[in-house]
């Protein structure tokens, strides 16, 4: 009886799944879960890096893309290795993290704001990404898959390195230009001194990209 609640309850959300029997069973799950995650962030990461001000920030998100179509080929090969497919399924905690970034660039509004709250809402992703390889990577090693907790950790490494990237931007550069900005705001004048600031940083980033 308890295994005909589960099954209707997998199917009844939408996607049609079979209750877990083995670590195996989940290790699969987590695969297709980040297998999903990666893909949706392929998509996701341009909007980002077109809306970034500053060159550094986009510099660093422009490299992680480059990261995560690696990621995804990770994942391709862990896969053919468990002769499994690993596509199909939708991470719906990625799917909501993202649809919050979206929702932080329509907003628009100051450049450096922006830029902030667009780390917040990277970070927020690489925090996910994190736990979830980290789990998968310890699965991987609980039965003796050996080589794909090898490539996950390559990932999980990578993942842990662009979140601390991330606050060594905010809280060098971004933050602190964000913080004057508002200052700047609450003064007299600082209109003419907002879009010279604007100026200036425009010439700084174009000359950072030559």
């Amino acid at each position: 009886m308890l295994r005909s609640y589960a099954l209707q309850f997998h199917h009844s959300a939408g996607e049609t799944r079979m209750p877990f029997q083995s670590l195996h069973d989940l290790y699969l799950e987590h695969l297709q879960d980040l297998y999903s995650a990666e893909t949706q962030i392929l998509e996701a990461l341009p909007k980002m890096i077109e809306k970034a001000s500053h060159a550094k920030l986009r510099d660093g998100m422009s490299m992680h893309l480059q990261q995560t179509r690696q990621h995804v080929r990770r994942l391709e090969q862990i896969a053919q290795g468990l002769g499994k497919d690993i596509d199909g399924k939708t991470c719906k905690g990625m799917k909501g993290l993202l649809k919050e970034g979206d929702e932080v660039l329509g907003e628009g509004g100051d450049p450096d704001v922006v830029d902030a709250a667009i780390i917040s809402a990277a970070q927020r992703v690489e925090h996910y990404e994190i736990a979830a390889y980290g789990c998968a990577r310890t699965y991987a090693s609980a039965l003796g898959r050996d080589d794909d907790a090898d490539l996950l950790q390559q990932t999980l490494d990578e993942e842990g390195e662009t979140d601390k990237k991330l606050t060594q931007v905010a809280e060098g550069i971004v933050n602190p230009d964000a913080q004057r900005s508002i200052a700047v705001e609450r003064e007299p004048g600082a209109q003419q001194r907002g879009d010279r600031s604007s100026s200036l940083r425009a010439d700084a980033d174009a000359e950072a990209r030559e």
